[in-house]
């Protein structure tokens, strides 16, 4: 861990959640035309569920390979996010999206049970995600319900 060089106020941590969260709908490429990767810490750490926990850009990039692969498009519903600050490091934001899995497309809320809802849990110190961990429903085409009863019509 580096020491901190300079102190961000929480309008910025969540310019740097942003920005991700934009670069994820734009194929991975920031609005200064950088990759995703670069927003990360060297020694960052991301967690996907069902993928794991990835240590460092070069892993980082292999989750974001990998679960990306699987995605058609997406779209972050930004007007809908709730932010939670906790007068340090750590960012949390909360929202929706749609977009098209290869298993099929998903939108929150429609219906109520299926994916697009989310939680990401940021640390962002020094303009770099030091730790991102991502709290969803990885089945985004909804094709696993006949492990749920409550879901059968």
């Amino acid at each position: 861990m580096a020491v901190t060089k300079q102190t961000m106020t929480d309008e910025q941590r969540k310019s740097v959640a942003l920005e991700y969260l934009k670069a994820f709908d734009n194929g991975g490429v920031t609005s200064t035309g950088s990759s995703i990767l670069e927003l990360f810490a060297d020694d960052a750490q991301v967690y996907f569920p069902k993928w794991g926990l990835a240590n460092g850009r070069d892993q980082i990039g292999k989750l974001f390979a990998d679960v990306g692969a699987t995605l058609k498009s997406i779209v972050h519903h930004y007007s809908q996010f709730n932010w939670v600050f906790s007068g340090s490091d750590l960012v949390v934001c909360e929202g929706t999206s749609h977009g098209e899995h290869r298993d099929g497309p998903w939108r929150a809320g429609v219906p109520d049970w299926q994916a697009g809802r989310w939680c990401d849990v940021f640390e962002i110190r020094d303009w770099k995600i030091q730790r991102c961990f991502i709290y969803l429903d990885p089945d985004y085409a909804g094709k696993d319900t006949a492990r749920y009863p409550w879901l059968e019509s």
